[in-house]
């Protein structure tokens, strides 16, 4: 049995689906509640820390698509491609693909939305089923199993779209609302610098600009609204802030508050945890052992930044995780081994067995999930949307 494009040639994208594999009967229904899609990019030298976080985010209800910078060599993506091929569950349920034809991605420029943009839409073409799309970097990590993640979200709405945004743009309005930029990486085969126009444009006035996170969990219907839609605002957007620097931090913003349809589904909340240097610097700082506190305590499902080797990635692993010796993070649909090393290799995800499929066992990370959702959608969630 084969897995998504890897029957194919690798620069090619044709998501293949086994329907006559044991536990899926048919691959239009799904047994589990909620359903989430994933796009996780990463760039040259990442293909570690990408094969680290494949494993700790997998569960075979979801869908996970790679995309790997076109700048990285042909020998990492020869590795990711050998990687996914090999792994027995991958192949059985054809739930992770690789992007083929890969982007050039600038992180300030255009081109980081287009590729987001561009796996939402291969996401929604190969699958009618899922509930909500997720993009993560390799420098993200989960804070908890997947099934306490479907846990903590099985009782929401489904067209909840988790988006930092704010109206308060302050010093942004001038230097990124005003400044006409360029990324060659939309038009070149070699990444560059973006480069400014010396002209300055005003500030729009047919819609009012959002900034905010861009990392996001978006519904499956404001994701169709984004590709699909029969309305211009998401593509007469998409023109403005092809010219706008760190687009990817104010056009899903931007597009749902503007939107009389979306504007009113936004959680003011990204559930990521993040530090920053005081003053912020552009990016957030790595997080190391001194942050492990903080967030569990956090409850939030996802942390970044991290680097390859760290300690705590191995703390989170063994304790939130139930994750050892580079297998799945534990799950309902995992077979227990009881392993010929010892007993420090119990309970952790080995594969898969037909009858498991569909079982949820979700532990304290869903309790803590759930408790910041309801914080989060108390009396204070209209108060916080689009304003």
């Amino acid at each position: 049995m084969g897995t998504a494009i890897l029957t194919k040639p690798i620069s090619r994208f044709n998501p293949i689906i086994e329907s006559n594999a044991v536990f899926l009967p048919n691959v239009d229904q799904n047994p589990y509640p909620v359903t989430f899609a994933y796009l996780i990019s990463a760039s040259k030298g990442d293909v570690g820390k990408l094969k680290r976080l494949l494993l700790a985010l997998y569960h075979p209800g979801n869908y996970y698509l790679i995309h790997l910078d076109q700048e990285a060599p042909a020998a990492e993506q020869r590795e990711l491609a050998a990687f996914v091929a090999e792994e027995d569950v991958f192949g059985l349920v054809g739930n992770v693909w690789i992007v083929g034809k890969p982007n050039l991605v600038t992180y300030r420029g255009p081109t980081m939305l287009a590729t987001t943009l561009h796996g939402m839409a291969i996401l929604l073409r190969s699958f009618k089923y899922w509930d909500w799309f997720i993009n993560l970097s390799a420098s993200d990590y989960p804070l908890m199993t997947q099934d306490d993640l479907i846990d903590g979200f099985s009782g929401l709405p489904r067209g909840l779209n988790f988006i930092q945004h704010s109206s308060h743009l302050g010093w942004k309005l001038n230097n990124r609302g005003k400044p006409i930029m360029i990324d060659p990486a939309l038009y070149s085969l070699n990444k560059s610098e973006i480069w400014w126009v010396i002209k300055r444009r005003s500030l729009p006035t047919a819609f009012k600009l959002y900034t905010g996170s861009a990392w996001t969990i978006l519904s499956r219907s404001f994701v169709e609204y984004c590709i699909l839609s029969y309305e211009n605002l998401p593509r007469s957007l998409l023109l403005y802030y092809t010219n706008f620097v760190s687009s990817p931090e104010g056009y899903f913003q931007t597009v749902v508050c503007n939107s009389e349809d979306y504007k009113n589904t936004t959680v003011n909340h990204d559930l990521h945890y993040l530090s920053w240097d005081n003053p912020p610097r552009q990016h957030p700082r790595y997080l190391g052992p001194k942050d492990y506190r903080r967030m569990i305590l956090s409850s939030r499902p996802f942390a970044r930044k991290f680097k390859e080797k760290n300690s705590v990635l191995d703390w989170i692993d063994k304790q939130l995780l139930k994750r050892h010796y580079g297998g799945f993070n534990y799950g309902g649909w995992c077979s227990d081994s009881e392993s010929s090393i010892g007993k420090s290799q119990r309970r952790a995800c080995s594969g898969l067995k037909s009858e498991n499929y569909g079982v949820l066992r979700p532990g304290p990370g869903s309790r803590r999930l759930k408790s910041l959702l309801k914080n989060t959608l108390s009396a204070k969630f209209n108060k916080q949307q689009c304003r």
